[in-house]
Formats: structure tokens, sequence, C-alpha cells
């Protein structure tokens, strides 16, 4: 039996689409292998940043030193966009970007026929269809990801991703579903639907279906428990949407809402097509609608031409908001995005102090939520049992942890938040939640 091992960069939809090209190559006899001595590298790569593209570089170039009798092969977004680069690197036999990904098994089988090097990279087209991409076998019984959406319209300055994943394109509902009650029957409780820019859901396909009715579907699948939205774009959250999913059992009220800057210059020179006072409106409509909500999101700092002022600007915006959870990142360059053009870069000890500033403020953000909680009771999915402990997720997004010997993994319980000791959120079991406890 032909041995292979994975490495997955980027983004969940990678993890996905990793896993996906694991079962594929499993149905054809393979044997995946966690060592470094195998017969097949598969590296999922992310172009997000230079960085991205330098440690999928570095990672490639690892596993043919280390094993040099691999067949290494290179797919994802960094292969998609820059496929001669990629090809030129020594040692890698196969190039398949983000598409056609289910060939891969065939054109592998080539390379052990004794094919020379492969390159498959199709530009994308308006119009193309969803990729399907299976997963039947999924090690984390607790929480699934699903890929419900590919591609993106938005074309930010500071953004290749357009040009990896091609334009916006939607999973069939009928097959998301099919995959909803496999998974549930599997005995998943959780599923987090997922996509590059996964608010566009239905834009493209001929019925008249958005992302909300998605969400109403899969709420009806039997043994689904919770229903979880990666990252969203603020102005997908209208009052249509905010209402209906407030009606279902299982839509956990936690929204990754994408902000990047909260100053109104630096959004509108990223071209992120929404005003700070429209992002503001949407995080009220939430909280309208779910009081407790955890409300989480990402911040660029140090975009290019930000000034002092505009950083101050945003700062004072993301406490206003009151996140429950920020991701910081200092800008780094993308080579051949509009931002990466300008002159006006920010030096890269001034982007660090900004950072640091903002993950201050973030971690105090965190505390707080957490803070105004403590006494409060929520069902927690229980996920990772480490020592005597077990770890789950409310449904606001909170992090908790329970003392215990037993193993809580993949069952509900209500806890009651305590506190925050050595780092971590605690709480305890309330069993007597079945006679009126007020819960989320």
């Amino acid at each position: 039996m032909r041995r292979f091992k994975t490495y997955t960069l980027g983004c969940k939809v990678n993890q996905y689409e990793t896993e996906a090209v694991e079962e594929m190559l499993e149905r054809e006899g393979y044997g995946h292998d966690a060592s470094m001595d195998v017969d097949l590298a598969i590296i999922n790569t992310c172009t997000v940043t230079n960085e991205s593209d330098r440690k999928s570089r570095q990672i490639i170039r690892r596993h043919k030193r280390e094993n040099p009798n691999c067949k290494v092969v290179v797919i994802g977004c960094y292969a998609q966009v820059s496929a001669e680069e990629v090809a030129k690197i020594d040692g890698v036999d196969l190039v398949l970007g983000t598409k056609d990904r289910a060939a891969l098994p065939g054109y592998v089988e080539k390379l052990f026929q004794g094919s020379e090097q492969i390159v498959h990279v199709e530009a994308h087209e308006q119009g193309e269809d969803f990729e399907h991409l299976e997963i039947k076998e999924i090690e984390d019984h607790t929480r699934a990801y699903m890929k419900v959406q590919d591609g993106c319209n938005q074309y930010c300055a500071y953004c290749i991703i357009p040009y990896a994943r091609g334009f916006i394109r939607s999973r069939d509902m009928d097959d998301a579903l099919i995959e909803a009650k496999r998974l549930a029957a599997s005995g998943f409780k959780e599923i987090v639907l997922t996509g590059i820019h996964v608010g566009s859901y239905g834009k493209d396909l001929s019925e008249d279906v958005a992302l909300v009715d998605l969400i109403e579907a899969m709420d009806e699948v039997e043994g689904i428990e919770r229903i979880r939205l990666s990252s969203i774009e603020p102005m997908t959250m209208t009052d249509d949407f905010l209402n209906r999913v407030a009606k279902l059992k299982h839509f956990m009220p936690h929204f990754h809402l994408s902000l990047q800057s909260g100053a109104e210059k630096t959004l509108r020179e990223m071209n992120r097509n929404y005003t700070t006072e429209e992002y503001r409106g949407t995080v009220r409509r939430i909280r309208r609608v779910f009081p407790d909500a955890g409300l989480t999101t990402d911040v660029i700092v140090g975009f290019p031409g930000e000034s002092e002022e505009d950083f101050e600007e945003s700062l004072d915006f993301v406490e206003e908001m009151g996140f429950s959870r920020l991701h910081v990142f200092p800008y780094s360059m993308r080579k051949n995005t509009p931002a990466a053009r300008r002159k006006d870069q920010i030096p890269g000890p001034v982007k660090k102090e900004r950072a640091a500033r903002m993950i201050a403020l973030g971690d105090k953000l965190a505390a707080d939520f957490v803070k105004d909680r403590i006494g409060k009771t929520y069902p927690v999915l229980f996920e990772e049992k480490k020592d005597d402990k077990n770890y789950g997720y409310t449904p606001n997004y909170i992090y908790v942890a329970v003392e215990g010997k037993e193993d809580l993994r993949n069952t509900l319980e209500y806890v009651t938040i305590e506190g925050e000791r050595g780092g971590e959120i605690t709480g305890r079991i309330r069993k007597e939640h079945a006679n009126g406890l007020s819960i989320l």
C-alpha cells in the first residue's frame, strides 16, 4: 500500500478540502500516514500574504529534503495564482490549483507510473459550477465544517483571494442537506457553514435561495443540535435574516462579523463596501435580536496610509462595538494587489506597536464579555477532554472548562459560568437545568 501525508496552510475551507482529498486517496487504496516516511506528500497552500507564499515554499522544500523519494503534490491558492513559480521549486511533481481536485488521484497514479512533472491549473470562469468535494469521515466527531460556497467578487485592495478562488459559486442546497443528514447520522452535533464569502451563498444559483434558506433547511435535520456560521460580511445581517434565524431551534448566536478597520478612510481605501455607520447599524440589529450574542471580528492594523489618527479612530470604534474576541493582523503585503503597490507603506515597528495596542484592547473586551456573564447558565457542547477537565463552547462562543473525570465529549450539559482561573474560563455543571433555569 502506498502511503501519503497532507499538510494544510490557511483557512477552514482549505482544511475541509484537504480532508476531502484525503478521502479520495483512501478510496483509491492509499494509506494515510502522519510520518515523513511516505510515498506521497500533498501540500495545500495559502496565498493570502507574501508570508503565506514563503511558508508554502518552505514546507514544500522541507518535505522533499527529508524524503527525497517522495512524490510532492502542491494544491490550493498559491498553486492557483503562481503555478509557474511553484512548478520551478525543486522536487515538485504535480501542481493543481483550486479547481479539478477530483482529478488528483488520476494524476498521482500517472506520477507513480513514471510521468514527468504535471501542471494542471486552469483559470476560474464566470458561471462555473461549485466543485463537489465529499467528506464522509471526520476525526473530530463533535463539530463538522461544511463548505457550501466558494469564490469572492469583492476585490478588497489587500486581497488576492478572488484571483485564487474565482467568482462566487454555491453548493446545491439538496446536496448540502444530504451531507448534513449523513453527518448527523454519524454522530456530529454541530455544523459550521463555511466558504470564502459565505454570505453570498445562493446569489449564483438559478433557484431563488439565500444563506438564510439553507440555514432554515439545516435546522430541520434530525440530530443536528447546533448550526454556526464562519466569517460573515456585515451587510448580510439584515433584519429579515436575523428575525428568521432567531426563530430556529439550533442556530447559535455567535457572529464573526468581518471588520478589518474601524477608520472610515481606511475602510474606503480597503474597498470594503460599507461604512462604520453601516457596520454600527448591523451590530445594533444583531444585539436587538440576540442581546447575549458573541461578536468576534478580524482587524488589520498598519494598512498603507493609516495615520496615527486613523488607528486611534479604529481603536475607538472597536471599543465601542464591544467585541467578545478580536483577531488582530498587522498588514502584510500581497504582491499583485493594489495595496502592495502603494508607496505609503507603514514601517514594521509601527505596525507591531499598533498591533500590540489593538490586541491589548481585544484582551480587555474579551475579559469584560466573560465577566458580564458570570453566573449565567448556558448549554455547552463539549469537544475536548484533557486530564481532569472537559472543554466546550457556549452558544455565544465562550470556551469553558469544567472539572470532572467523566469524558463528556460530544455531549450537551448546562454549565454556569464561574469566572476566569489560570487563563481558563471555568464553569460548573447544573444538573437541575430541566427545572426551568434561565438560559440563552
